[in-house]
């Protein structure tokens, strides 16, 4: 039953194709496809063909059972679409479209055939709803997926670039950090430092707090498993940007950084500096020290 009613949509694509394909395409263009500039309607007009294409020939081999092996290449086109078009920015329903703007021009095909009883034509009917429907939610399923890749990615992106490490000095490495500390930061974080660390064998690591909102007791463990991985690698840490506020919550919740702590970045620097024997020293300002004029290229009288 199932292999006949593909076998009916596939004859009703193959010999309604010259009809079918432009009006999809022009469903498609009406509903503002084209109106992102994502996509040419020479894209469009590839797209759609090769997906009939596919169809007809998924329903010729296997029916419809659209999570047959006959389906497969259709699947992976419209899984290579949504992927495409969720990179791309389009919105869930104009991807979904695609699918379910191909559900008219079927039906219009449909009425046009006069060699149809009406039970013929309730049946395809019924066929080529299903099918569309549940390739339509295949694509939405796919398109979702991705967009949850896109903005997970793009989190992790962003938490690199709020977490840059410096280099203060030779040898001390600052990292300003800005924001709420949680655990998936907090392993970027640690990452990142270990990675410097290890690149530019630095003594020291700063890690500036002035950025932080408030400081709990989780936020505190997490500082605590940066500076220990520090240590492991053979850096000492020192935190700094402790304000008073900051300071009294600590206190009251009983949290022990265990480490050298500053109100500053400048105190932490200095304190790093004096750790490896450096020291900053202020020299006499010279007065009126100017670069020599050029003189003219002209030849004298």
């Amino acid at each position: 039953m199932a292999a006949q009613a593909g076998s009916d949509v596939a004859s009703l694509v193959s010999n309604n194709e010259k009809t079918i394909l432009p009006e999809w395409v022009e469903l498609q263009k009406k509903a503002g496809i084209l109106h992102t500039g994502r996509i040419s309607e020479g894209e469009l007009q590839a797209q759609s063909k090769n997906f009939l294409h596919l169809l007809h020939e998924a329903l010729t081999q296997g029916g419809t059972d659209t999570t047959g092996a006959a389906f497969e290449p259709a699947r992976g086109m419209l899984a290579d679409l949504s992927r495409s078009r969720a990179q791309q920015g389009f919105s869930p329903s104009e991807t979904a479209t695609f699918i379910f703007s191909l559900k008219r021009p079927l039906f219009n095909a449909l009425n046009r055939d006069n060699t149809l009883s009406a039970e013929q034509i309730a049946s395809t009917v019924w066929t080529s709803t299903a099918l569309l429907d549940e390739l339509g939610l295949f694509t939405l399923e796919i398109f979702q997926k991705s967009r949850e890749e896109v903005i997970v990615r793009q989190q992790r992106e962003i938490a690199e670039l709020s977490t840059p490490v410096v280099k203060l000095w030779e040898g001390i490495l600052a990292l300003p950090l800005i924001g709420t500390l949680d655990s998936q930061r907090t392993q970027v974080v640690m990452e990142n430092l270990l990675q410097t660390i290890v690149d530019s064998e630095a003594e020291i690591a700063i890690i500036d707090i002035t950025g932080v909102p408030t400081v709990d007791t989780l936020t505190a463990q997490h500082l605590l498993k940066t500076v220990a991985a520090a240590r492991l690698m053979g850096a000492d840490c020192l935190i700094s940007g402790i304000r008073p506020q900051i300071a009294q919550t600590m206190v009251h919740l009983g949290v022990e950084l265990n480490v050298i702590s500053k109100a500053s970045l400048a105190d932490a620097f200095a304190v790093a500096l004096r750790q490896t024997g450096r020291a900053v020293v202020k020299t006499k300002r010279i007065e009126g020290f100017a670069l020599p004029e050029k003189k003219s290229g002209g030849q004298g009288a």
